[in-house]
């Protein structure tokens, strides 16, 4: 058979017993399997998210007003949408189902062209997203004590930027144990994560050794905690690292196009034949 769909013959298909038209094998169970994986993904970061949610007891009265800034309501919605888009996938493809097969299509093509849309957008209004990200920091210093995920993540970008705040080691005094009018041990300190050296006599971890930080001069603190800001750190990693990240989100878009490709042209396949079938049940 040749045509629209000689692409499928060999060996990429075979008579289905269940339908009287050929269906394609190869790009059918590997949108499957691949879809499949992905949906068990999805629905562990699912249940990540939503397991950190309850454990923090994020949905109770006092703390519902921060929910919006708490990092594992971003993994419940990302888990939410990857184990739905690829579930759709999967059981589109394993059934033939046209409708499913649509969705998911559009879907996939939707987030391409969201993803494109965002890095045109990030880039093009470079000054406004570091007003965003700055005030994301803030508001994660500010509950820096209150919110063991946002402690970790702070403790993880500063350790590995080695950074201290937003623009600088100062921005902590919006940590209300922080700021030098607080009472307690903590205050006008910095986390240990700021430290140029946490590790006391070599290995043993010092948790104290941002004490007094914020009472120190510019001249003094830089040989205790690191003065610059991560948002500096960050955008200095970024362009030392343009090829690598450029790279990684080639790669990612070029795995979403060839999705998409073999989902189409699944669907496409699947759709001519029946008409095809359709044809043949009438002329018979």
């Amino acid at each position: 058979m040749g045509g629209r769909s000689g692409w499928l013959l060999w060996p990429w298909s075979r008579k289905d017993p269940a339908h009287s038209e050929r269906t394609p094998l190869i790009p059918k169970y590997l949108l499957s399997l691949s879809n499949l994986l992905f949906s068990a993904l999805g629905l562990a970061v699912l249940c990540l998210g939503l397991w950190g949610l309850v454990t923090k007891q994020s949905f109770a009265q006092e703390r519902i007003a921060a929910l919006g800034t708490d990092p594992m309501l971003l993994l419940l919605a990302l888990g939410l949408l990857l184990s739905v888009l690829c579930l759709s996938g999967c059981v589109g493809a394993l059934r033939e189902n046209v409708c499913l097969l649509r969705c998911f299509s559009a879907a996939v093509l939707a987030l391409m062209a969201a993803q494109v849309l965002a890095a045109i957008v990030a880039f093009g209004l470079r000054g406004q997203m570091e007003g965003y990200l700055r005030a994301g920091m803030l508001a994660a210093m500010a509950r820096y004590r209150d919110d063991l995920d946002l402690r970790f993540l702070a403790d993880e970008v500063q350790a590995g930027l080695q950074c201290c705040g937003a623009d600088d080691y100062r921005d902590w005094e919006v940590n209300i144990y922080f700021n030098c009018s607080a009472p307690g041990v903590l205050a006008c300190g910095v986390p240990a994560s700021c430290c140029v050296a946490p590790l006391e006599n070599g290995s043993v971890w010092n948790s104290q050794c941002g004490a007094g930080a914020l009472r120190l001069d510019e001249f003094s603190a830089q040989s205790v905690v690191f003065l610059g800001g991560c948002l500096g750190g960050a955008s200095r990693w970024v362009e030392r690292n343009t090829g690598a990240v450029a790279t990684a989100w080639m790669v990612l878009l070029g795995a979403q196009i060839l999705t998409l490709f073999t989902a189409t042209r699944l669907l496409d396949t699947i759709q001519w034949h029946r008409a095809d079938s359709r044809r043949l049940s009438r002329r018979s």
